[in-house]
């Protein structure tokens, strides 16, 4: 029997160029050069006998017959990219090996896990050490939650999950009595505290809320959170942070908002994973839960 179809390179080559919009960026997704991307499709185009892409400047479009053609071929490829994946994978079925930032992971990710197991019970959620610049590379992790501004290397793709929103902090005491914070340019009389990793909190929180605040100085920085809050429950000053970071904090009273005034900042935590593992079952199903737990957290 002849075989008509062309080869997964040259079919591949197309649809990420396609979904793309040039060879360039096509050749960055699949790490091959752009003569690589350009040769395959010319094959492709050779092989069916007509034009499938149309180059416009440095821009490539589909030509009608392209669309056609990829709109048959293209579930195909989705669906043998992710059976590929899964049997290259060699772990069981419902296993998930995922990287998480340990500050989240403690504070606000393995509180709510015993209802993700309650569940999911035949998902078996493996977590891979954390590395500050872990590339998102690694063929053995399925998914990383990062802290970013959802810029991701182009292979990967990402859903927002929780921790744009950044609130001051004191102790209760400091809500009463003469020296009591009343209205948020109050807070420039007390000691700042700085995140090290984030000295601009405050200067854009102070902004946010319509206080204009002179330059800042910290009177005291931490390169972790929950340093930061037990300084501030120490009484060594006040301090901005990420509202899902402090959940357990507030519940406890051990610390308190002293002004609820929305402010978003345009870092948060993303669920990142390779584009080839979006239909893996397991992260399809952490995802979505993922999100929902995010959806149901306080505000």
């Amino acid at each position: 029997m002849r075989i008509r179809s062309p080869s997964l390179h040259e079919l591949h080559a197309l649809a990420v160029t396609a979904e793309q919009g040039s060879f360039s960026r096509a050749a960055e997704v699949l790490c091959v050069t752009q003569g690589a991307i350009s040769r395959a499709v010319a094959r492709l185009e050779e092989h069916v006998g007509q034009p499938l892409l149309r180059r416009q400047g440095r821009r490539s479009e589909l030509t009608e017959a392209g669309r056609a053609y990829l709109a048959q071929v293209g579930p195909a490829l989705s669906a043998i990219e992710a059976a590929t994946i899964e049997l290259q994978a060699h772990r069981a079925v419902g296993a998930l090996r995922i990287s998480v930032l340990p500050t989240l992971a403690s504070k606000w990710l393995i509180p709510r896990l015993p209802d993700f197991q309650a569940r999911h019970p035949g998902i078996q959620l493996s977590f891979a050490p954390y590395r500050r610049d872990d590339p998102l590379e690694d063929p053995q992790i399925d998914a990383w939650v990062r802290n970013g501004d959802g810029r991701w290397p182009a292979p990967i793709v990402s859903d927002y999950v929780v921790g744009r929103d950044i609130v001051p902090i004191c102790r209760p005491q400091d809500l009463h009595g003469p020296q009591a914070l009343r209205e948020p340019a109050d807070l420039l009389a007390r000691p700042l505290l700085f995140h090290t990793n984030y000295p601009d909190n405050w200067a854009y929180w102070f902004a946010a809320v319509g206080v204009q605040a002179p330059p800042l100085r910290p009177a005291a920085d931490f390169d972790q959170v929950a340093m930061l809050v037990q300084a501030v429950i120490a009484g060594l000053g006040v301090a901005v942070v990420q509202r899902c970071l402090i959940e357990d904090d507030l519940a406890a009273g051990r610390v308190v908002v002293p002004f609820e005034r929305p402010v978003l900042n345009q870092r948060g935590y993303f669920l990142c994973y390779p584009r080839g593992r979006r239909h893996h079952r397991p992260l399809a199903i952490f995802r979505e839960w993922l999100l929902d737990q995010a959806q149901g957290a306080p505000a």
